[in-house]
């Protein structure tokens, strides 16, 4: 698969090549990640533990309150934010975060390409698969 290039829908747009953190799993943005570590704290969450930072956040939706936009605004500016996000649903809560911080996601992706990959790079609506 090193080298496949899958599309996506643009939510904000830009290139990042960066290691992989996948969840199969929705995930609580507001309250579920701590705003000055960059960690999941979200109990129970296959993440908890896990540091974003620089990393391309993979997951399949956000859930919890519309505060989740504020939080990613939050990780940009303590610096911990990932480093781009790929959903398979992006909804208002991830998409308004994600054009305030400045951070590059995607969506309309079949998650199990992904659940594999150690490395990605995001261009644009393509998302290469660099490893395995």
């Amino acid at each position: 698969m090193a080298g496949r290039a899958i599309k996506a829908r643009v939510i904000f747009g830009g290139r990042v090549t960066s290691e992989v953190l996948f969840s199969d799993k929705p995930l609580l943005i507001y309250g579920g990640i701590d705003t000055p570590s960059g960690i999941v704290v979200e109990r129970g969450h296959p993440l908890n533990g896990c540091s974003i930072q620089g990393k391309i956040l993979v997951f399949p939706e956000a859930k919890g309150s519309t505060v989740g936009s504020w939080t990613l605004l939050q990780l940009k500016k303590n610096g911990v934010a990932p480093a781009a996000i790929v959903n398979a649903s992006c909804e208002p809560i991830i998409a308004t975060g994600v054009i305030m911080a400045r951070i590059p996601c995607v969506d309309k992706v079949d998650l199990s390409l992904l659940k594999t990959c150690k490395k990605l790079t995001i261009n644009g609506s393509e998302i290469l698969v660099d490893a395995l």
